[in-house]
């Protein structure tokens, strides 16, 4: 998740995952993969920094996956 700031200067977050294109347009335009476009203050390096940086932090973390036990166990 990306906090970025709404032309109205209202904060909001972005699922950096369904992120398809950002474009400069000269406000920056944010387009998701599920068709919604969010137009905001930062600028376009900003957010692919933001979302670079997101994706870092996520594989630093990865979700633990196989092995003989479960999550579910004590």
């Amino acid at each position: 998740m990306i906090k970025v700031t709404k032309l109205n200067g209202n904060e909001l977050v972005v699922n950096a995952d369904l992120i398809e294109f950002i474009e400069s347009t000269p406000d920056t335009l944010i387009s998701l993969t599920t068709g919604r476009k969010i137009m905001v203050l930062e600028d376009l390096d900003d957010v692919i920094r933001l979302a670079v940086g997101y994706r870092t932090k996520a594989r630093i973390h990865p979700v633990p996956t196989g092995g003989t036990g479960s999550v579910f166990e004590g």
